[in-house]
């Protein structure tokens, strides 16, 4: 798991800011190391992750045991927030723009997830809204920063705590991985950033994860 975690933490880490002027604090990628194999699509990790931990709060207000709410089903698990200027809306897009080439049958079976890192912001009010936008069948949840820092970090994606810069805009750095579990196990065995996380590649890809193949 060791190795795992380090593959999918140095692939990809940004800084996102937002406030009037919705500036971006700038981004970083590092190429992975220790993978199976890359290609133009999903990474696929030589060692996969066990889905986090995570008992959060959904946009109903009601509480969401991620584990068995997505057990057996084939889920999209990602980390940002609302207030982000371009990674976040673009990724969540992207997913729901290939989602809507799936058969229905493959619709029903796929689950995404999206958790905020930026839990004093976005209450599940505003994720319930955001994601709306984005698509209704989206699940969002927030909580208490440290779990979900910690949830984030056993998938190797890592959070920073927002903060306010001086001219008022508001940063909040994390990781950019979209990670893609297996209805089989469990598991994430295959995880995109932010280059390859592409509505022509989802569209590609989605049906043999959602299969419980590797892509």
């Amino acid at each position: 798991m060791a190795a795992a975690f380090a593959v999918a933490a140095a692939l990809s880490l940004t800084a996102c800011g937002s406030g009037d002027s919705g500036s971006d604090d700038g981004s970083a990628v590092d190429k992975p190391a220790t993978v199976e194999k890359q290609k133009k699509g999903g990474v696929v990790l030589d060692q996969p992750f066990e889905k986090p931990d995570l008992t959060l709060t959904d946009t109903h207000g009601k509480s969401y045991d991620m584990v068995e709410k997505t057990k057996g089903h084939p889920t999209l698990l990602y980390f940002g927030y609302t207030n982000c200027p371009d990674i976040c809306p673009l990724t969540m897009s992207n997913i729901a723009v290939a989602k809507a080439k799936l058969s229905k049958e493959e619709r029903k079976k796929l689950r995404v997830v999206f958790v905020t890192s930026d839990p004093k912001r976005d209450t599940p009010k505003e994720l319930g809204k955001w994601l709306r936008g984005q698509d209704p069948s989206f699940t969002g949840l927030t909580g208490d920063f440290a779990t979900i820092r910690a949830g984030a970090r056993s998938v190797g994606v890592s959070l920073e705590p927002s903060y306010k810069k001086k001219n008022g805009d508001i940063v909040s750095t994390h990781g950019a991985q979209l990670l893609a579990f297996s209805p089989k196990d469990d598991k994430a065995h295959v995880l995109y950033t932010e280059g390859n996380a592409t509505p022509e590649i989802l569209e590609k890809e989605l049906p043999k994860i959602i299969k419980g193949e590797t892509p």
